[in-house]
């Protein structure tokens, strides 16, 4: 959550901070600011308000070449979205100029014990850092103050910071939150995401937890808490331009709906060798000596996770349990002797997870990440990694990582399984399938304007229709701010019912025959008293009214497909209310503070 770009170099640094945070404001976006140097007069200019970056452009001034500067595009956690609380803040004396990504847990503290007597602009956390830089800075060197202020600070922190008597620098720092360095001959550029970095850099070095660097025009030094020189793996930036653009499409989320089928194949072309699984051997063997699996994820992941959790169970006869990552951290239940961890998150940066993953490496347990970034902490962390080979996900709501995520599982399950089915023709035909529905979306938006006419919704299903429900209402609830809940059919009767009224819509997925009846049986319960229903249901159990009906695939791989059309639902309700689509309201795409 929140965005950071700083660029020190022989180009504009302008254009590059503000190119930089417009791809990362899908990581926040309630303010954005930017601090620049003049090169010829060397003075600095702070321009920052809330809003979007589109205002950063409006306000800023363009008369003039710079070659230094730091940005930020906001999610709030202290304080409101307003101009004082944007980043870059200052220091009492206005020497330090920082922007911060991540929640500092004890700043309270560090106000009233260390910086008792000054005076404070913001309400938020991050000032507290600048104002205790420059508060040993009158004591020490600056790498020192800043290592000092390091050393103080609880909880966690990507920072960039300029020092305003330093002008040809800048510090950066960080824990917990992430941070790169974008390398090329014309400069260094920071940014807490690599989307940041294409088209300018074609390498970059992840930044380790605890580690202060010092950027110059010559190159930079990087240094850990105490002082001494750490090394530092130096990576190939391989994500495609191409990938972070719209191109042809109207919005991000309805691109990435649409590279599902591809993004299917591309995983078969990754794990497959000719009709079997290549995975890597260790992998297998963690996931054969385990007596049970621990899923931790949060959101959509875990919504993945529960599909996972089918998977595990009925392919491979695996016990296997799915656990809110946030809650896990601080409540965790009894465990198995021989317990894996498996963490799913698209971005590999999550905080509920690492503090999961941190509480069971200290407890000597095995761990596996699933991840759509190779490089990122869950990942360079746990034992092991799958990369999910989802390319860049730049809407909020999460499509295609969600899918992918669910093929790995399938995978990883069918790794452990007796190997009944297909799985490459099983997972080819899924993708055939996807490709059907997404060339009859327009047909999905007319229902959306006929269903969809309240402010509340219900998704409906039994067995793994109800886990597709979980994540088929969260589409809808994030994007289209429609009160969506999604519910074991049979649950709704136990309380729920009490908010059917009239033309209230229900949706119900059906794509099992053991208990599909089951649900119809409830439908009719919803019906009775009012509501609008509409069916989502595969071809062999469907029936005359139902209003989308999918192809058939391997019954544990149906909510590969009836994802699709509740994707679109979300996509056009949001659409016909004139919502931001690809940035809904108060949320962030990576949410790296706990």
């Amino acid at each position: 959550m929140c965005g950071i770009v700083g660029y020190l170099g022989v180009e504009d640094a302008r254009e590059i901070i503000i190119s930089g945070l417009k791809r990362l404001e899908y990581r926040g976006y309630d303010s954005a600011g930017i601090a620049l140097r003049k090169c010829d007069s060397g003075t600095f200019h702070i321009y920052k308000d809330k809003g979007r970056v589109a205002r950063l452009e409006e306000i800023a001034d363009f008369s003039f070449k710079t070659c230094l500067g730091i940005g930020h595009t906001r999610w709030a956690t202290h304080g409101v979205p307003n101009k004082v609380n944007s980043h870059p803040h200052q220091s009492e004396k206005s020497r330090f100029f920082i922007v911060h990504n991540g929640v500092i847990d004890n700043y309270k503290e560090l106000k009233s014990e260390i910086l008792n007597g000054n005076k404070f602009v913001s309400d938020t956390d991050s000032e507290v850092i600048a104002h205790i830089i420059e508060k040993y800075s009158d004591e020490m060197s600056v790498n020192e103050a800043i290592r000092k202020t390091m050393s103080l600070l609880e909880g966690s922190y990507a920072l960039a910071i300029i020092d305003t008597y330093n002008r040809d620098k800048i510090y950066a720092c960080k824990n917990k939150s992430p941070l790169l360095l974008g390398l090329s001959d014309k400069g260094t550029i920071i940014s807490s995401d690599v989307m940041a970095l294409v088209g300018y850099s074609t390498k970059y070095v992840p930044l380790k937890d605890k580690t202060f660097v010092e950027i110059t025009k010559k190159g930079y030094k990087t240094l850990d808490i105490i002082g001494k020189e750490v090394e530092h793996e130096v990576k190939v930036i391989d994500v495609d331009y191409f990938n972070i653009e719209k191109g042809e499409y109207s919005h991000f989320m309805l691109k990435e709906i649409s590279e599902q089928p591809s993004v299917i194949r591309t995983i078969i072309s990754k794990y497959f060798d000719k009709e079997e699984v290549t995975l890597n051997g260790d992998i297998s063997k963690a996931i054969k000596e385990s007596d049970r699996l621990y899923i931790i994820a949060a959101g959509t992941s875990m919504n993945a996770g529960f599909i996972g959790k089918e998977l595990f169970e009925k392919m491979a006869f695996i016990p296997t349990e799915v656990h809110i990552a946030s809650e896990f951290a601080y409540n965790m239940p009894l465990l198995s002797k021989k317990p894996l961890f498996i963490f799913i998150s698209q971005s590999g940066e999550t905080a509920d997870l690492r503090a999961v993953l941190v509480n069971i490496k200290a407890a000597g347990y095995r761990s596996l990440t699933i991840t759509n970034v190779k490089t990122s902490t869950l990942a360079r962390e746990a034992d092991h990694y799958v990369e999910i080979h989802a390319g860049p996900e730049i809407a909020v709501a999460s499509t295609k990582a969600y899918t992918a995520q669910i093929v790995v599982l399938a995978i990883l399950a069918y790794g452990q399984s007796d190997k009944h089915i297909n799985l490459r023709k099983e997972l080819s035909k899924v993708a055939i399938s996807i490709e059907n529905i997404i060339d009859k979306r327009e047909y999905i938006e007319a229902l959306v304007q006929e269903y969809l006419t309240k402010r509340n919704c219900f998704y409906i299903g039994r067995g793994i229709d109800y886990y597709a429900c979980l994540e088929s209402s969260l589409k809808l609830k994030e994007i289209s701010y429609i009160q969506t809940e999604g519910f074991a059919a049979g649950e709704l009767k136990h309380g729920t019912i009490a908010l059917i009224e009239e033309d209230t819509p229900v949706i119900a997925i059906i794509s099992q025959r053991s208990i599909g009846k089951n649900t119809r049986s409830n439908l009719n319960e919803v019906q009775s008293r009012g509501a609008k229903t509409l069916v989502i249901s595969t071809n062999s159990v469907h029936e005359h009214g139902d209003q989308i009906v999918l192809d058939d695939v391997y019954e544990l791989f149906s909510p590969l497909l009836t994802i699709i059309p509740a994707q679109f639902i979300a996509y056009y309700a949001a659409l016909q209310r004139g919502y931001d689509i690809d940035k809904p309201r108060n949320l962030a795409k990576s949410v790296t503070v706990e």
